[in-house]
């Protein structure tokens, strides 16, 4: 095995895993590679359930490893909304309508209590049924204007209060160092070779 299939389209996020990806000499293979329909249906109730049917379902059409990730935003004056529902919030991974409506959410929330994390979930699935989870977590808050340029979804609103930034002010190697998904790949990686090894 040479080869992983990232379940997703996001060129942004295919990004991300190929720049991790080249350290352990693995090709990378996204969605966009294959003629295949995939049409997935992400009915469940966690980031893990959600990673795990995209895994499954990715495995079934090509037979190869894949990495599938459930990634939101957890918003505790919300009750943490958006949570699973992050990327369709305000429309079909629409960032600006999403932004939007999680301002307007917040429009009477004070500083101190506008408290949020990402999370991702990534689920590692071989043709076999092994599999490997692994969560990652960014705490910060939400401000109530976009600041930055980079990134995507929700990272313009998104503060670090450690950094004094926003994650769409941050370059993508410093996001990858401290994001939610680079922290989930440092620890997929941390136990990915053996788990590659493994037949």
């Amino acid at each position: 095995m040479t080869t992983i299939v990232i379940a997703t389209n996001n060129v942004n996020k295919a990004k991300e895993y190929r720049e991790i990806m080249q350290s352990v000499g693995v090709k990378v293979k996204t969605l966009a590679d294959f003629s295949h329909d995939f049409e997935i249906n992400e009915n469940g109730n966690t980031f893990e359930e959600n990673a795990l049917i995209k895994a499954q379902t990715v495995v079934n059409l090509t037979s190869l490893p894949v990495i599938a990730d459930d990634s939101g935003l957890v918003v505790d004056a919300l009750d943490g909304e958006p949570g699973i529902h992050s990327a369709r919030y305000a429309g079909d991974h629409d960032d600006t309508a999403n932004n939007h409506k999680l301002l307007q959410k917040l429009i009477d929330v004070p500083a101190k209590n506008r408290t949020a994390h990402f999370n991702t979930t990534l689920v590692a699935l071989k043709p076999n049924g092994q599999k490997l989870v692994v969560n990652g977590r960014l705490d910060g808050l939400i401000l109530t204007e976009p600041h930055g340029q980079n990134g995507f979804g929700y990272d313009p609103l998104f503060y670090v209060p450690q950094l004094q930034k926003t994650l769409a002010e941050l370059t993508s190697t410093q996001k990858n160092e401290i994001s939610h998904r680079g922290r989930a790949m440092k620890k997929l990686m941390e136990q990915f070779e053996e788990w590659w090894r493994q037949s």
